[in-house]
């Protein structure tokens, strides 16, 4: 019985580890700025302010950006922790002028190499709120998420993967 208690244990601290290893910020090599793709993503996080799906959709923000911007053959893994999440007020989204943030770190790992880190971004964001109906209605997870995301394409790939435009949940 002891032991099932220390496994546990074990298992919930690991779900708040972050999957990072952490480190100075480390770019891509030229290579695999030309040639990767990401696989598998995995994300870690502290104790957040936010719904409970919010991993789904910073993940699929995420892999959805990746997807524009990072379109080689070379497979590569993505871990990502986020360190500290903030959505303006439904009446900031109404009056506008409010801002989302969001501070994270994403690791891209070779897994041909036993996961060696070949690339680490720290990347803080904040994406205004656009004011009106839609800013009350905005999935403000989804429009951080994707602000960050393509912040993670413009320092990782050097190209915004999108252009602004009403099928973008960000204005830029």
């Amino acid at each position: 019985m002891r032991h099932l208690a220390l496994i546990a244990a074990a298992v919930s601290l690991c779900a708040c580890a972050p999957v990072v290893q952490g480190g100075p910020p480390i770019p891509l090599s030229p290579e695999l700025v030309s040639t990767a793709r990401i696989d598998l993503i995995t994300m870690s996080s502290g104790w957040l302010q936010s719904e409970e799906d919010f991993s789904d959709t910073f993940t699929d923000e995420v892999r959805e950006e990746l997807t524009r911007c990072a379109t080689g053959s070379r497979p590569l893994n993505l871990r990502l922790h986020v360190d500290d999440l903030e959505r303006a007020g439904r009446l900031e989204g109404l009056v506008g002028g409010g801002r989302h943030f969001l501070a994270a770190t994403a690791e891209f790992t070779d897994p041909a190499r036993d996961d060696l880190v070949v690339g680490r971004f720290p990347i803080t964001v904040e994406a205004p709120t656009s004011g009106g109906l839609a800013g009350v209605l905005a999935d403000r997870q989804m429009v951080v998420s994707e602000a960050w995301a393509r912040e993670l394409c413009m320092e990782a790939f050097g190209r915004n993967p999108r252009t602004p435009g009403p099928h973008n949940a960000t204005p830029n």
